[in-house]
């Protein structure tokens, strides 16, 4: 596979990425994970779980920061040459941000026409769940760990993607902290962090 076809497969799989993802960054990763690690197998579950990890913690929307993350891991593991990964970092970046930025722009032009429209009320009403069911999709892709064995017909095999019940513990705690002590997000991610250390 030449690093153009691969270039162009990765702006191409990202542009729909952004075409068809309704509700933010978490409604994305669900995709995101099909695209990179199911329908082309560029990098493995394990990985796209720390990309998921560090996104979180780094500034800008987790959906469009992971975007950043497998764009570079993608070309540089290909190609050994981080400019190239730079490159993939830059390719589906842009590509996961374009269709947004024109359908945003379209909806402004034609908000304050529609704005009041039953057709518009009922298109919101429909989408509404359909994005927490995507955001739960994706909660359920990073907790669990699906792999292939060989074989006709291959089995599937589910297993947890946590490595141990120190994650569990830190899982519920940060749930926790967030839900019922209302704990500033910022708060809990470093509390995270050296907790990780320490433990780990």
């Amino acid at each position: 596979m030449t690093t153009l076809w691969l270039i162009l497969q990765l702006a191409w799989t990202f542009f729909v990425i952004g075409a068809f993802t309704i509700g933010g960054g978490y409604a994305m990763l669900s995709l995101i994970q099909n695209q990179v690690v199911v329908e082309h197998p560029w990098i493995s579950e394990g990985t796209f779980t720390d990309i998921v990890a560090v996104s979180q913690m780094t500034p800008g929307p987790i959906g469009i920061n992971s975007a950043t993350y497998v764009g570079y891991d993608v070309l540089f593991n290909a190609t050994g040459s981080q400019l190239l990964g730079v490159c993939g970092s830059l390719t589906a970046t842009l590509s996961l941000m374009l269709p947004s930025f024109v359908i945003m722009l379209l909806i402004v032009h034609f908000y304050t026409k529609f704005r009041t429209s039953q057709l518009y009320a009922g298109t919101m009403s429909w989408l509404k769940p359909t994005v927490v069911g995507l955001i739960g999709a994706a909660a359920v892709i990073l907790i669990l760990k699906t792999t292939w064995t060989g074989g006709v017909p291959q089995v599937q095999v589910v297993q947890e993607n946590f490595p141990d019940w120190k994650s569990w513990c830190l899982l519920a705690a940060a749930f926790a902290a967030s839900y019922w002590g209302r704990m500033n997000p910022i708060h809990v991610i470093l509390a995270g962090a050296v907790l990780g250390v320490l433990l780990y």
